[in-house]
């Protein structure tokens, strides 16, 4: 199957770093202007013609699903009224997918929250988006730009950006061999490596494509890097079979799962909003 059907949406995290804020309120709803940072993944999703989501959310994430759900006291209350326009884009979303959700009961890393979502996406490729990290470019979105590429090789696909080199500790970082324009083969993949251990400087970013067997390989990954479950390392099973390809996306990538990078996230869409 070349076409991508289905988006994953691993949401079960606490947000510690933006507390006390998000002690009530998922980080996954915080907005960026007017928008939560979730809608904006799932915008993406639907500009790579993607129209199902299955969002993998934990305790206290009920708000994930009411936002995309239809508020009928609030749509009666201002039908007709000048502030009908502001909920045009969150409409059209709800029309457009369909959304399914499942909990993640512990938090074991990424690796386990993909797991977790298994029974949501069954046994074909999907796509992975990580909210918190928020991607604009004027062209295409960067999954379009990876859904295109699945379809000429079949593969694993992770998305990737240069870092400078004393920051590999914060990342999954591959090495690889050229395979094509900002393509690259993977063979190595290790998770927050210390600079002088890491591959590259090639940092994986909140966004992948991957294939059905890599619930079966995350099942037999045994914990790694802070005694998670890592997805670099169910990767790095596939790399070794030839069967991941890095992609130098084009576009911007604002880490939002920091106050540093939601900040400037904030400040860019501003400006480009009063363009």
């Amino acid at each position: 199957m070349s076409k991508i059907r289905k988006c994953l949406f691993p949401a079960a995290g606490y947000g510690t770093r933006f507390l006390p804020a998000t002690k009530a309120i998922p980080k996954e709803m915080l907005p960026v202007l007017t928008k939560p940072l979730l809608q904006y993944g799932v915008e993406e999703a639907i500009s790579a013609k993607i129209d199902t989501m299955a969002i993998v959310t934990g305790r206290g994430k009920r708000a994930i699903e009411d936002h995309f759900d239809i508020s009928y006291e609030l749509e009666h209350q201002i039908k007709g009224t000048s502030k009908e326009h502001y909920l045009t884009e969150i409409r059209k979303v709800i029309t457009n997918c369909t959304f399914s959700y499942t909990r993640q009961i512990e938090m074991k890393g990424l690796g386990h929250a993909i797991l977790s979502g298994e029974t949501l996406i069954g046994n074909e490729p999907f796509a992975v988006i990580l909210a918190d990290d928020l991607c604009d470019n004027d062209g295409e979105s960067v999954l379009s730009q990876m859904t295109k590429l699945y379809a000429k090789y079949r593969c694993s696909i992770v998305a990737v950006e240069e870092i400078p080199m004393e920051q590999t500790n914060k990342y999954g970082v591959v090495g690889g061999n050229a395979e094509d324009d900002n393509v690259l083969r993977v063979t190595d993949m290790v998770e927050k490596p210390d600079p002088k251990d890491a591959p590259s400087n090639l940092a994986i970013i909140g966004r992948y494509i991957l294939t059905p067997d890599i619930f079966d390989i995350i099942r037999e990954t045994k914990p790694g890097k802070g005694g998670e479950i890592q997805i670099t390392d169910a990767l790095l099973t596939q790399a070794k079979q030839g069967r991941v390809i890095a992609y130098k996306f084009k576009g911007k990538r604002f880490d939002c799962g920091s106050v540093d990078g939601f900040v400037k996230a904030t400040n860019y869409f501003y400006n480009k909003e009063k363009k």
